[in-house]
């Protein structure tokens, strides 16, 4: 009779037990399940932000490199090769050096300089250049009449060269003008692909706010399968949590770099559009030439920025697989496979 008295409170205590050990075991389940399905949106969302804004500054910078920069800088060498072309042919008329063999070069050389700037930047530019081209080849046209075919003729020379210069220099319609007009617009061109849109800015901080949630929900995932199964730290959500880190850290500091080479690009392109040849027109060709190489130097960032994107296209996709790999092989062997 005692044996049967104490055999009912063992065997409702063994059921309590039960049922508080399987009301555990699924509230410690479904919470994995929720650290799984927070960790696999966040990482997306980090994943997809961070790839397109690393591809947006690296085509800004493609586009900054091949195209906009190389226009500024090939409208500004057109510039002064049409003017010192002028300078170099009033210089043979007025030493009479008109009749010296290979005086002529001098400008000759200028004139083809021009041309072949306006050849070169005609793919990078969306301006017309008709104009300009035209007025080129008149302006060459009469500069030739002026030093070659008028030699005995003082007053016919003297109206062709005014009328060269007049080609070169009018306000507003003349070819160094015109020339100004076009190397502004394309540094407005080159200023706005430069800069940071309001999408690309809205990007990276979904992006960085997306890797915080990330590493937190690693961090708590990687306490309650340690506290609660009593499982060793997750080396798939470790690897998880050091990626997090690099990619919070890695792609914003490679772009911060890059905007930088932007921001001083930008001023030595406007140095460029500056150059007037006040000081001397051959000192401001060499002034467009060392800022040119410095423009070049300060883009080279581009193939760095095109591997940070590459890495960060790789990282994101590790980031969203290594997350789900470790609790999904962790749910599916402590608890989906005993449903």
């Amino acid at each position: 009779m005692t044996t049967t008295v104490r055999a009912v409170p063992w065997r409702r205590y063994s059921l309590a037990a039960f049922w508080r050990g399987r009301l555990r075991h699924r509230r410690t389940r479904r919470l994995l399940e929720a650290h799984l399905l927070v960790l696999f949106v966040s990482a997306v969302l980090a994943a997809t932000a961070l790839s397109l804004s690393c591809r947006e500054t690296q085509r800004s910078a493609e586009v900054l490199g091949s195209r906009e920069a190389p226009a500024v800088q090939g409208l500004a060498a057109t510039r002064l090769a049409a003017l010192r072309s002028f300078q170099e042919a009033q210089y043979l008329v007025d030493r009479d050096l008109v009749n010296v063999a290979g005086a002529s070069e001098a400008y000759r050389s200028q004139l083809s300089a021009a041309d072949q700037g306006l050849s070169r930047i005609a793919d990078r530019t969306d301006q017309d250049l008709g104009t300009v081209n035209g007025l080129l080849d008149t302006y060459g046209n009469s500069l030739g009449l002026g030093t070659s075919q008028y030699l005995d003729q003082p007053l016919m020379q003297e109206q062709k060269l005014g009328e060269a210069r007049s080609l070169l220099t009018r306000d507003k319609v003349g070819l160094v003008p015109r020339l100004n007009g076009l190397e502004r617009t394309q540094l407005r061109h080159a200023e706005t692909t430069a800069a940071i849109g309001g999408r690309q800015r809205a990007g990276w901080w979904l992006g960085e706010l997306a890797l915080a949630v990330l590493a937190s929900t690693l961090l708590s995932a990687l306490f309650v399968l340690r506290d609660r199964c009593g499982r060793d730290w997750n080396p798939y959500l470790l690897a998880a949590l050091v990626l997090t880190a690099l990619l919070a850290v890695v792609p914003l500091a490679t772009v911060s770099a890059v905007e930088h080479g932007f921001d001083q690009a930008l001023g030595n392109l406007t140095g460029i559009t500056k150059e007037s040849g006040k000081d001397g027109l051959a000192r401001a060709q060499q002034n467009v030439t060392d800022r040119s190489e410095r423009i070049r130097q300060e883009l080279d960032g581009d193939a760095w920025a095109g591997r940070v994107y590459q890495g960060t296209f790789v990282g994101g996709l590790l980031v969203v697989v290594l997350p789900a790999l470790g609790l999904g092989l962790r749910l599916d062997g402590d608890y989906w496979r005993r449903r």
